[in-house]
């Protein structure tokens, strides 16, 4: 599937140049020459981009080192992600600045064969006590100017995305410092009206962070985060698409109200890709079941998920979205939202981030600038890849 800006096509064969780094031709049709590796099925997609991940492979972002960041950003491209946004949770203002200035000093330093890390995302403090969801209340405060800046400068240009509550006290002040800063800012656990949401629209705000969770819902006569957030054309809403998060009816219903405004999500925390048990989000525990279910807080909160990039375009179709735009929702919507139109298209001049997904929509092999990282050692994938 290639693309040119801002359309989506149907699936239909084709060839990609590459040319260093990043793609130096995209056409139609069989090649002009004979190409170094041929899909056999499938679909040839750009790298998956995830705006929100708590943690994976067993590694919490909030808690980890250099070395398991590292270790997640290696072992994401087996997902289909080739470039994601770290998050971390709420916590007191000091130590998500402590946090920041930690990640600044090594995200430099993180292997180019793993998946691009993006920025950071701040998920709080400066949210609803009455949304938040899986956020400890002890720790959430309201935005100053004073704390804004401070976490900006602990940032030192990774802060790239905060999702606040606009309704609560310094929450509108804080969008224009933010925004001021180049941060993306996202609405969510949040019990802002419409009205409020659309306030925060008109301040900068150009998100909704995981939609329909921890946020005002739908009503006929109060619209809420939900409402405002499908039918205002400035924002675009992150989805979790694990049918466990968002019913499949309603999955379906969101990308037919906002077309080209859904973003698919993981949230996913450091259960992901690991056995049931217990594990940590925002430094406190959290349990896998075995179940299938996402993980829980021992209240059964539910936190965060174990949701993988391609289960949830292959779950977005399994609601009725077109491949084409379950695609979009995982690729270009994203990469455009955070800023980087370099990614999540296959087009001329675009990073050579590329993702073979076989007809199950389940990864075989993951590209990163143009270098093969990922392979899911299955013969036939690794003979496609030597032809």
């Amino acid at each position: 599937m290639t693309a040119e800006d801002g359309v989506d096509p149907v699936p239909s064969p084709g060839f990609v140049e590459l040319t260093g780094t990043v793609i130096g031709r995209v056409g139609a049709g069989p090649p002009p020459g004979a190409a170094d590796v041929s899909l056999p099925d499938g679909y040839l997609l750009p790298g998956l981009v995830d705006l929100q991940v708590n943690g994976y492979f067993g590694v919490e972002f909030q808690t980890a080192d250099a070395a398991g960041w590292a270790d997640v950003a290696r072992q994401l491209p087996s997902t289909g992600t080739t470039a994601f946004v770290p998050t971390l949770i709420t916590v007191p203002v000091e130590s998500l600045a402590l946090a920041l200035r930690t990640v600044a000093g090594f995200a430099g330093d993180l292997p180019a064969s793993g998946a691009r890390v993006l920025g950071v995302h701040l998920e709080g403090p400066f949210i609803s006590p009455e949304r938040r969801g899986a956020h400890n209340p002890a720790w959430i405060t309201n935005a100053t100017p004073a704390s804004i800046g401070a976490l900006i400068e602990a940032g030192r240009g990774l802060l790239r995305l905060v999702t606040l509550a606009p309704e609560r006290p310094g929450g509108l002040d804080a969008i224009d410092q933010l925004v001021a800063a180049g941060v993306l800012v996202s609405v969510g656990h949040s019990d802002a009206t419409a009205e409020q949401v659309s306030a925060a629209a008109a301040r900068g705000a150009r998100m909704v962070t995981h939609l329909f969770n921890a946020q005002r819902p739908l009503a006929h006569r109060e619209p809420g985060v939900v409402g405002q957030a499908l039918t205002d054309e400035r924002l675009t809403s992150g989805l979790i698409a694990d049918l466990y998060h968002v019913a499949v009816p309603v999955c379906g219903l969101a990308f037919r109200a906002a077309p080209g405004r859904i973003a698919l999500v993981t949230d996913a925390a450091a259960p992901a890709g690991m056995p049931p048990g217990e594990y940590l989000l925002g430094a406190e525990p959290i349990t896998l079941p075995a179940s299938g279910a996402p993980p829980v807080r021992s209240d059964g909160t539910l936190a965060g998920s174990a949701l993988r990039m391609d289960v949830a375009v292959a779950n977005a179709v399994l609601c009725g979205v077109p491949l084409a735009a379950a695609v979009a929702a995982a690729t270009r919507i994203p990469a455009d939202l955070i800023g980087r139109p370099d990614l999540g298209r296959i087009a001329a001049g675009a990073a050579a981030d590329l993702v073979w997904l076989g007809p199950d929509l389940r990864t075989r092999a993951t590209w990163i600038a143009g270098h093969l990282v990922y392979t899911d050692g299955a013969a036939a994938t690794l003979a496609s890849l030597q032809a």
